[in-house]
C-alpha cells in the first residue's frame, strides 16, 4: 500500500492554493475567504499554545452549522488536538456527558447552546469559547483568560508584518493511525459511544469523494450545507471534501426547514447537494408530485414520443427546484423512498445514493447516479470491501461486515463495545442486513442496530427513548418507531395496575397524554415523539424475550 498523506497538510495545501477565494458564509450574512480562515485559525493556535493545550488534548464543539464552527474545527484538527464534535441538539445532559466522558479542556458553543448548559456540571473543562465571536465565556485557567485577553498583541508580536500565506504551517500527524477526533454516536451515558476516527480515515473517505467528484467540483463552485457538521456524512462531505477543493461553502446557521432549504437552492444554486432522504423526499412530495400525479399526466408520461419530451420537461423543473446546476444529489443515511426513487430514476435525474457509518467516517459504499442500481446502496469504495456473513449472499441477507483504512480505531474508553464491533481480522460488523449481486452492488435488507435517522441527519436510538417511556407511570413496555417522518410511540399499559386503579380508557388515554409531556420535556428537539398510540395485547417477542421490533416498523 502506498504511504497515506498528511491529511492535515491537505488542509494547509488547500488553504494556500485558494488564498484569495471566498471560502465560508453564513447564508444572508458575512463571507470569509480561505486567507480570513487561516489568519482566524492562526490565533486560535495562539490561543491554545499560551492557555497549555498541548497535542492530543481534546477540543469540543458544539453549536449549529456556521462559518466559525469550521474554523473552529480546522483549527483544532491543524493544531494537533483531537476535535470532539458534539450534536448541538443534544440536552443539556448529554453535552455534560459527552463532554466529561470525552475530557475534553475546551468547549467551543453555539449562542443557543451556551444558554442551556450549566459549566458546574463539567468540572473538568478550562473553558468554554462562544462560537459567533470567539469570546471567551467561561475561564477556570489564569493561562486562558490572560491569552486571549493579549491574543490580538501576541498575534501583532508573532507577524509583525503581516500574516501571508508563507507563514500557514500546520502540524501534521505523526502517523495515519493518530487519532484525529471522537465522534459520539449518541449522547447519554448508558448507550454512550465514542467513535475513534484516526487521520487515516478522515484522508481515506477525502480520497473516495476526490475521486468521484474532483471532475464536477470545482474552485469557486456553491455548496450549501444542510447536513449537521458535528455528524461525520456532513463533516466529510459538505465540509471538508468542498474546503480542500477550493469551493464555496455556505451555511443556513438556522433550523433547515424545507422552505429555507428550497430558497436556498434557488438563490445559491450548488453545484453537489449531499442529504438525507427526507429534505429530498418532501421537495419532490411538495413540489413536483401534485403536478405530475393527475391522471392525465400519467396518461401522457405513458405515450412513447410525447411521454419522453415530458419527462425531460420535468427532469428540468426539478433542476430548477434545486437551483439548476446541479451535477448531483448524493443522499445517505437511510434508504431512499421506493416511489422517489423510482420516480427520479422515469425522469433520468441524477440521485446518487451512499451507505455509511460514524464508525467508517462514514463511507463503506456509494455508486455514482450514472451506475446507480434501483433499491441499491452502491458497491464497496475505494479503501474499502465489503462482504456479507451468509451462506448464500446473493440471496440470503446476512450480517453486513466492513473492512479498510475507513474503520474506526474503537469506541473511546469502551473495550467491551469495540470488541463487539471488530473482530480479529479488522472486520466492522455493522449489524445492518443485506445482500450483494455479482458486481459488488449492496442492498439493505434491514437495519438490526434499529437506528434512525432524524431530519438533519441525526441519529436517533429508539431504545433510549423506550428506556425512559418505560419508566414512566403505568407504562409496562414500548416501541419507538417513525412514521410519515416523525416519531410514534406504541405502548403497551400495565393493564393489572390501571384495572387495580378503576381506570377507563379515557383515564389511560388522559395519563398517556400526561407520559407524552414528561417524555419529550428530557428528549433533544429531533427525538420528541409526535403522539403515543396505546396497544391493548403485548408486543410479540422472540424466544429471548425480545419485541419484535420488524413487525411493527
Amino acid at each position: 500500500m502506498k504511504k497515506i498523506p498528511s491529511f492535515n497538510a491537505c488542509i494547509e495545501d488547500s488553504i494556500k492554493s485558494y488564498w484569495q477565494l471566498d471560502a465560508l458564509t453564513d447564508y444572508k450574512g458575512a463571507t470569509l475567504q480561505y486567507q480570513d480562515v487561516a489568519r482566524k485559525i492562526e490565533k486560535l493556535h495562539i490561543l491554545f499554545e499560551n492557555s497549555g493545550i498541548k497535542r492530543g488534548d481534546r477540543i469540543a464543539l458544539c453549536g449549529r452549522n456556521m462559518s466559525h464552527w469550521a474554523v473552529a474545527f480546522l483549527a483544532t484538527l491543524t493544531y494537533g488536538a483531537v476535535a470532539v464534535p458534539v450534536l448541538h441538539e443534544f440536552t443539556a445532559e448529554q453535552i455534560h456527558n459527552t463532554v466529561n466522558h470525552s475530557e475534553a479542556r475546551l468547549l467551543f458553543v453555539g449562542d443557543v447552546v451556551a444558554k442551556q448548559i450549566d459549566p458546574d456540571k463539567m468540572p473538568a473543562l478550562e473553558g468554554i469559547i462562544n462560537i459567533p465571536d470567539f469570546s471567551l465565556m467561561v475561564s477556570r485557567s489564569e493561562q486562558l483568560t490572560n491569552a486571549r485577553e493579549n491574543l490580538n498583541r501576541l498575534f501583532g508580536e508573532r507577524y509583525p508584518k503581516h500574516f501571508r500565506k508563507e507563514n500557514v504551517s500546520y502540524y501534521k500527524e505523526q502517523s495515519p493511525e493518530e487519532l484525529a477526533l471522537i465522534n459520539y454516536t449518541s449522547g447519554t451515558t448508558g448507550f454512550s459511544k465514542g467513535v475513534m476516527v484516526p487521520y487515516r480515515a478522515m484522508w481515506s473517505n477525502l480520497d473516495f469523494a476526490s475521486k468521484e467528484l474532483d471532475s464536477q467540483l470545482h474552485p469557486g463552485d456553491h455548496i450549501i450545507s444542510i447536513l449537521p457538521m458535528a455528524h461525520m456524512y456532513g463533516m466529510a462531505f459538505e465540509f471538508l471534501k468542498e474546503f480542500m477543493s477550493g469551493c464555496h461553502i455556505f451555511y443556513l446557521t438556522r433550523m433547515p426547514s424545507p422552505a429555507v432549504v428550497a430558497q436556498a437552492f434557488t438563490d445559491i444554486k450548488p453545484v453537489i447537494i449531499v442529504a438525507v432522504p427526507l429534505v429530498i423526499e418532501k421537495i419532490i412530495r411538495k413540489k413536483v408530485f401534485p403536478k405530475v400525479n393527475t391522471p392525465a399526466m400519467k396518461v401522457l408520461m405513458h405515450t412513447p414520443v410525447i411521454g419522453t419530451k415530458i419527462k425531460e420537461k420535468i427532469c428540468r423543473k426539478v433542476y430548477e427546484a434545486f437551483g439548476g446546476r446541479l451535477y448531483e444529489i448524493i443522499v445517505g443515511g437511510a434508504a431512499l423512498n421506493q416511489e422517489v426513487e423510482a420516480f427520479l430514476m422515469k425522469i433520468k435525474f441524477p440521485i446518487a445514493v451512499g451507505y455509511g457509518a460514524t464508525e467508517c467516517a462514514p463511507i463503506i459504499t456509494f455508486a455514482d447516479w450514472k451506475l446507480h442500481k434501483p433499491c441499491s446502496c452502491g458497491r464497496p469504495v475505494v479503501h474499502m470491501e465489503v462482504k456479507i456473513d451468509s451462506k448464500n449472499p446473493r440471496k440470503v441477507p446476512g450480517e453486513i461486515l466492513a473492512r479498510g483504512l475507513n474503520v474506526m480505531l474503537g469506541y473511546y474508553k469502551n473495550d467491551e463495545a469495540t470488541a463487539q464491533a471488530l473482530d480479529k481480522d479488522g472486520w466492522y460488523h455493522t449489524g445492518d442486513l443485506g445482500v450483494m449481486d455479482r458486481k459488488g452492488n449492496v442492498y439493505i435488507k434491514g437495519r438490526s442496530k434499529n437506528m434512525i435517522l432524524g431530519p438533519s441527519g441525526q441519529n436517533i436510538f429508539p431504545e433510549e427513548i423506550e428506556d425512559t417511556l418505560n419508566s414512566l407511570p403505568f407504562v409496562m413496555e414500548s416501541l419507538v418507531v417513525q412514521r410519515g417522518g416523525k416519531l410514534v410511540a406504541l405502548v403497551h399499559p400495565d393493564i393489572d395496575a390501571c384495572t387495580a386503579k378503576n381506570m377507563s380508557s379515557g383515564d389511560v388515554e388522559a395519563l398517556m397524554k400526561q407520559n407524552l409531556e414528561q417524555l419529550n420535556a428530557s428528549q433533544p428537539a429531533y427525538c420528541k415523539v409526535a403522539h403515543i398510540e396505546i396497544r391493548d395485547e403485548e408486543f410479540e417477542k422472540t424466544p429471548k424475550k425480545s419485541i419484535k421490533r420488524y413487525l411493527y416498523t
